[in-house]
């Protein structure tokens, strides 16, 4: 989907975000008052700020569809990222704000006069909630935007707050408790907790994530479907806003491949994965020697083995270096699952102690990447 339809869905969006969360406000804060109850009022505040997410996401949509530029090569796509951080920011802050009301209403707690026009209007505004959640997430997942998305949460935020509400009146009306305050109480934390939650979802692709387990897999059956490509490692990919991903991965080929072949290959493998992807791809060759007996069984020997220290090992860049007959340089990189991070220098001994038992000239060289994408 191009920038300017991802636009005009960020707009309509924002339109009927602004229209509905208006009409909303206006209907909720006329039955808080006439009720004096602090629990709509504040729901009622809620739904307005609501409508400054709205404006915010569309004014996030408006800049993040600005081409790129001298000083943003790589466009202003992450204008949504930080539209979607804005509207956690207002979610939590009317969290706060619903805390503080909801403290002053149990400490000091005034007498409230609900009639059926207040279920009425409560009962009417979970609906079109209801109906704006799945609205939102409908074109928050065709278009992939987390600001619609986190847009989203907080209609079904909503939902859950004036249900509350709703029951709470409900309950006054029959019994005559008053759990107005409470609900209140409750319901802040809940929307404060989703405020931090909506927050860290947005905040990690600007800081930068990396690329997902799925999307990995993807590229690598892509890439390993070419002929003379051996293997793929160093995958990395950056995030410059939906639809706007950029990755690097290293290709292992035949050190005697034709080279204009390979880069041929390349090529074309790289405008078939951003074809399918929609990944701008750009694959480091890494030439590996095949027709080398010696150092072909020493690295299978190495590969099957460290699998004993765990089973996600794999090593790559695999050279030997002969020094004498009393020591050979086994030089090559070990890719670590996150979790063996702080046990780098046991798996090292290990691999060491490894590659002696496969031969006791072998001294290992190794460089430790690590695997962000992996779940073992």
């Amino acid at each position: 989907m191009d920038n300017n339809d991802r636009q005009k869905y960020g707009t309509l969006t924002g339109v009927v975000g602004i229209c509905s969360n208006l009409v909303l406000f206006a209907i909720k804060l006329f039955a808080g008052l006439v009720s004096s109850s602090i629990s709509i009022i504040a729901d009622a505040f809620n739904n307005l700020s609501d409508m400054g997410s709205s404006l915010v996401t569309m004014f996030g949509f408006h800049l993040a569809s600005k081409p790129a530029d001298p000083d943003h090569p790589y466009g202003h796509g992450r204008y949504e990222y930080i539209s979607a951080f804005i509207v956690s920011g207002l979610i939590f802050m009317v969290g706060l704000e619903l805390l503080k009301s909801s403290i002053d209403k149990i400490l000091k707690p005034e007498k409230l006069e609900f009639t059926i026009l207040s279920i009425v209007i409560l009962a009417v505004s979970i609906v079109v909630k209801f109906w704006m959640y799945f609205y939102y997430k409908k074109v928050g997942k065709k278009i992939n935007s987390a600001a619609i998305l986190a847009t989203a949460q907080d209609s079904l935020n909503d939902v859950l707050t004036t249900s509350a509400i709703l029951v709470s009146v409900i309950i006054m009306m029959l019994t005559g408790i008053n759990l107005d305050a409470y609900v209140g109480l409750v319901m802040s934390f809940y929307i404060i907790w989703s405020g931090f939650k909506t927050a860290k979802e947005t905040i990690n692709p600007l800081l930068g994530e990396p690329v997902d387990e799925e999307t990995a897999k993807i590229l690598e059956h892509e890439i390993m479907s070419f002929d003379g490509f051996l293997g793929v490692h160093d995958l990395m990919a950056h995030n410059y806003g939906p639809g706007r991903c950029f990755a690097s991965v290293h290709v292992e080929v035949p050190a005697n491949i034709d080279i204009v072949k390979c880069h041929e290959q390349i090529d074309l493998c790289e405008k078939i994965v951003f074809e399918r992807t929609g990944v701008l791809l750009t694959i480091h060759m890494d030439p590996v020697e095949t027709d080398n007996e010696k150092l072909t069984a020493a690295r299978t020997a190495v590969a099957q083995q460290i699998k004993t220290i765990h089973p996600s090992l794999t090593i790559h860049d695999f050279r030997m270096t002969p020094k004498s007959d009393e020591r050979t340089n086994l030089i090559f990189d070990v890719v670590l699952p996150v979790d063996l991070a702080d046990s780098k220098q046991n798996v090292k001994k290990e691999i060491e102690k490894i590659a002696k038992e496969i031969d006791p000239t072998y001294k290992c060289v190794i460089t430790f990447d690590f695997d962000y994408t992996s779940k073992n």
